[in-house]
């Protein structure tokens, strides 16, 4: 009998040991209880429909039905039936749809990719589909904000896309009367997780979300007209109805639904130029190739250590209006054609010497105070037959204020960058108009439109912080190429890359100089490449001292034959 006894004793153990064990390593699907599935991370309300082609003008902005809701691996029938159930009949309903992301994941993206949601979408999508109402899913929004409030923000664009694209397709899937509805916050950036036109129905942005009040990477905008005028803005290039969303303590304020209406009306009123020149159907992906089998080398090379190469084919000038008023911009300019060069010219609209803010550059542009500056200007490049690629106030997206154009309203900017290349109405065919943006993140709301740009300009250094002193630390070129280009996909032009340079000792910057031309070479769309080669502005950088990116003509003579080798 204790034979027996101890037996079941130890089969017991046994038996406890190896439920432990498997449940510890091998846990079963559906042994935790389900997620809710009405969740309130996102309680908000539509307070206004930003619409140009009137195709949501059916129902009023406040009438839409809003819920946000969580979706396991599995949907728990009864929690599905009573969502259903309570559904309104007689109004649109917008649901936000958040996935119950696995502990052990960081970001829950590529649980979607792996199919593990499938069933639970299926049954989501059938169910609401049955009801009467319009259907508007949003699903995983505020995506593009640089904080980690939700699992899948701040994550890889293209894993987003992806995912997105796979959640949209099911969706549809199970009944194409689902609207997909692509949700950013409307943040600096956005554009970067569009998922193309034929994945989304509908847009939206959100005033004052969570995410966004948790941001810190970008300063606020004060003004409440402005920054709903900044984020109706970013969404442009998105030709769809956009929902304007809000929280729904937000929404009480009195005064919200007149703020909005100026908003869109002073969109309206800017909307020649800013909405009329932008790529009928914006490419996802950068098609567009260069005209010539290598690219145009280029240099900024004041001190004159590698103009003498046979390599050169371009000069880069910057020019502020002092250069112009003084002469001293006309004699640069003539010296380096009768060097037999083309010229890389940006033109700085600020440090006048007559006695004009430069606080109001871009007013000053617009309202035709610099027209005697710019009338010089067009007078000299026009009467040479070599190429002039004209770039006027780069790096305006920049949020900092180095330049007087930076951190400036992108409407302006647009409006003085369009004034500036459309001031010589005969404009001769040896220029070449270039946008001139850093490619920092948000690039794309400064586009000034398709008809005054022929090149897209981008700045490559190797020195990602300025407070890092190890040339070992300094990102490739290939790294900081991939994720300019990228965010340029929307406006398909040929890139040249007016600045770059590398800091460090010269085996450092052969080498790295070498991985750029193997960058350049596998990347058509590039035209042409120009080498800064000179230290940075020393007031720039305060007291630490300004990094060097001067090379030895024997360095930059290497780089022109791999790129040559490899073309």
């Amino acid at each position: 009998m204790r034979r027996i006894v101890l037996y079941t004793l130890g089969g017991g153990l046994v038996i406890t040991f190896l439920v432990f064990f498997f449940k510890t390593h091998f846990p079963f699907q559906n042994e935790s209880p389900p997620v809710a599935l009405i969740n309130h991370d996102f309680e908000e309300s539509v307070v206004g429909i930003f619409d140009r082609k009137s195709r949501l003008t059916t129902r009023p902005a406040n009438s839409f039905h809003t819920l946000s809701v969580t979706l396991d691996r599995t949907v728990p029938a009864a929690s599905l039936q009573k969502l259903v159930s309570d559904l309104p009949a007689d109004l649109p309903v917008l649901i936000t749809v958040q996935m119950a992301v696995s502990p052990d994941q960081e970001n829950g993206l590529d649980e979607i990719l792996e199919g593990r949601f499938d069933d639970s979408i299926k049954m989501f999508c059938d169910a609401i589909t049955q009801h009467k109402s319009e259907i508007y899913l949003r699903w995983s929004p505020e995506m593009e904000v640089p904080v980690r409030l939700y699992s899948w923000q701040y994550q890889s664009p293209l894993v987003y896309i992806d995912a997105f694209r796979y959640f949209a397709k099911r969706c549809k899937t199970a009944s194409p009367k689902i609207k997909i509805v692509w949700g950013p916050a409307g943040y600096p950036g956005a554009d970067e997780y569009w998922p193309g036109e034929e994945e989304v129905d509908v847009t939206s942005v959100t005033l004052d979300g969570k995410s966004e009040q948790r941001a810190t990477a970008y300063p606020r905008v004060a003004d409440p007209i402005t920054a709903i005028k900044r984020k109706i803005h970013r969404m442009r290039f998105m030709d769809k109805p956009l929902l304007i969303l809000a929280p729904r303590t937000k929404e009480r304020d009195p005064s919200l639904s007149k703020t909005i209406q100026e908003a869109v009306a002073e969109i309206k009123k800017e909307a020649p130029g800013i909405y009329t020149n932008l790529p009928k159907k914006p490419a996802i992906e950068n098609a567009v190739t260069q005209e010539t089998s290598k690219p145009e080398i280029g240099v900024y090379d004041p001190k004159q250590f590698l103009v003498k190469s046979k390599s050169v084919q371009a000069e880069h000038l910057f020019i502020d209006l002092e250069a112009i008023q003084d002469g001293s911009f006309d004699k640069e300019f003539k010296a380096v054609v009768a060097r037999n060069h083309d010229v890389i010219l940006s033109v700085e609209p600020w440090k006048d010497r007559i006695v004009r803010k430069d606080t109001n550059v871009l007013f000053n542009t617009i309202s035709g105070v610099y027209d005697d500056e710019f009338r010089a200007v067009y007078q000299v490049i026009s009467a040479t037959t070599q190429t002039v690629y004209l770039r006027f106030a780069h790096e305006m997206e920049i949020p900092i204020q180095r330049y007087a154009w930076q951190s400036q309203d992108p409407v302006l900017y647009s409006k003085a960058f369009r004034y500036f290349m459309n001031f010589d109405g005969k404009r001769a065919k040896n220029i070449r108009r270039v946008w001139g943006p850093a490619g920092d993140r948000g690039s794309l709301e400064w586009w000034p439109g398709d008809d005054v740009v022929d090149y897209i300009s981008v700045a490559i250094y190797g020195l990602p912080d300025k407070n890092i002193t190890d040339p070992a630390l300094q990102e490739s070129f290939q790294a900081i190429y991939s994720r300019k280009q990228y965010r340029m996909r929307l406006v398909n032009k040929p890139i040249f890359v007016t600045e770059f340079g590398v800091k460090g000792p010269e085996d450092f910057q052969k080498k790295w100089l070498e991985e750029a031309a193997a960058v350049l070479n596998a990347h058509p769309e590039v035209f042409g490449v120009c080498y800064f080669n000179l230290a940075d502005n020393p007031k720039v950088w305060g007291k630490i001292p300004p990094p060097d990116w001067s090379i030895s003509k024997s360095t930059f003579d290497h780089f022109v034959r791999t790129l040559a080798d490899h073309r």
